[in-house]
């Protein structure tokens, strides 16, 4: 499935699939989105979470599906018309069982907001945007969490990441990450590895305000910020987005911007070079990022 949006850079715009789980709407990034399928039966694996329905092969390729409807506790309005999303991110293929499929909309950072906590700490939140639209609310849900929810290592995989042997906390580093579960991971992985003088975000819109703060302070930009590491799906403003207006920026483009997201392929990458950003590195894989953080600053 392709979409000309993944070609365009820092527009803070993105593309939703919509599709129902029952009677609600729910949405995905196209990005992450191979095709749609009808659905099939599985391959059922033994002793695994009931979310988690079994695997399935077309073409030669073995896929994992879960199903949604297990995962928001809703049941199917016609089963025998249920569909299939594959998506690929993270580096895997997974298929997730849904209702059916609307349509695609297009929709601005902006427009999409944080869904209120239901917990203090946002663990069982499965939700990291709502879209607004002119009829309906768009529910943009936590994929990364509900694979981690079944597959822990699918999500971080920090093998390999320095640990500390010595406290890095004279380098401040800043962190956009949407998601409450990953933004943890990667704080708890960062202090692993000494650097304790770290600061995050839940939205692009935020850690710009916050960097570009720091403008005011005068002296070397690179003394009170080391480097960002941002997400690219966020609200508010995404992480292609972000990455332009700080390199565009005279003051701000010498601080290192490295995106880390699932969504990192071939065309991801090129929009994220021609945004500026300084590396890019693949979720789940966060010890390739640490090491580098630590040659690099």
């Amino acid at each position: 499935m392709e979409s000309n949006i993944l070609l365009e850079s820092g527009t803070n715009e993105l593309e939703v699939l919509e599709f129902m789980v029952g009677t609600q709407n729910f949405g995905i990034n196209i990005a992450k989105v191979n095709e749609i399928m009808n659905y099939q039966p599985m391959i059922p694996v033994p002793d695994s979470p009931e979310e988690f329905e079994g695997v399935f092969t077309p073409r030669d390729k073995v896929i994992s599906v879960i199903d949604l409807h297990k995962v928001l506790h809703k049941e199917s309005t016609d089963p025998s018309h249920d569909l299939l999303i594959i998506c690929h991110f993270n580096q895997m293929d997974v298929g997730f069982h849904v209702s059916s499929v609307k349509g695609i909309q297009r929709i601005s950072w902006e427009d999409i907001e944080k869904p209120p906590r239901i917990s203090g700490d946002g663990s069982s939140n499965i939700a990291t945007g709502i879209a607004k639209l002119s009829d309906r609310i768009i529910l943009i849900l936590d994929f990364e969490k509900i694979v981690s929810d079944i597959n822990r290592s699918a999500v971080i995989d920090a093998t390999g990441a320095t640990k500390a042997d010595e406290d890095k906390s004279e380098k401040h580093i800043v962190i956009a990450e949407d998601s409450p579960f990953l933004n943890t991971l990667i704080q708890n992985t960062l202090s692993d590895a000494g650097y304790k003088n770290v600061v995050s975000f839940d939205n692009g819109k935020d850690a710009w305000d916050y960097i570009s703060g720091h403008k005011t302070l005068g002296g070397d930009i690179l003394d009170q910020i080391s480097c960002l590491i941002s997400d690219i799906e966020m609200p508010k403003m995404d992480g292609h987005h972000l990455t332009k207006k700080i390199k565009d920026d005279d003051v701000l483009k010498r601080i290192p911007v490295y995106l880390f997201s699932s969504l990192i392929n071939e065309q991801m990458r090129i929009k994220g070079e021609s945004v500026g950003a300084d590396a890019q590195f693949s979720k789940p894989q966060i010890g390739n990022l640490i090491n580098y953080i630590n040659e690099h600053i």
